[in-house]
């Protein structure tokens, strides 16, 4: 009797407590990744936040989104929406670290707002629909 309701709870976990997990570590992971993207925004736009306090957020905000996305596994089914997330996020995080940033603080605001505006603003919209797919 006790490994039928053993089993019974394990089977209620996995078809209804498992996804909204998930949907909730999405759901985290959207706001963390809206976060970094703001630091950013915020440093590009504002002259007197590029000091090593906004920089070092710059970092952290997008090393935090990174942490959990490695932390978390794909649903079920939705194997290639989550690797497509994984490999977007990964060089929109590349771009702003070795092209994005640096442009910033050389004063190269045109430089910067152009690729902000083009390439970086396609992969942060593609990692936000990617998470609305996954239940974020």
């Amino acid at each position: 009797m006790k490994k039928i309701v053993a089993l019974l709870c394990f089977a209620f976990f996995a078809l209804f407590a498992a996804p909204w997990a998930h949907a909730e570590d999405f759901k985290d992971l959207r706001a963390k990744m809206t976060v970094a993207r703001e630091t950013l925004v915020t440093m590009t736009t504002d002259k007197t936040k590029r000091g090593p306090e906004q920089q070092k957020l710059v970092k952290d905000t997008a090393d935090a989104a990174s942490a959990l996305l490695g932390k978390l596994k794909a649903p079920v089914g939705k194997e290639a929406q989550f690797k497509e997330l994984t490999d977007t996020w990964g060089a929109f995080k590349k771009t702003r670290e070795t092209e994005l940033v640096p442009l910033i603080l050389a004063g190269k605001e045109d430089e910067a707002l152009k690729l902000a505006g083009g390439i970086q603003k396609e992969r942060i919209n593609k990692c936000m629909s990617l998470l609305g797919e996954l239940g974020g």
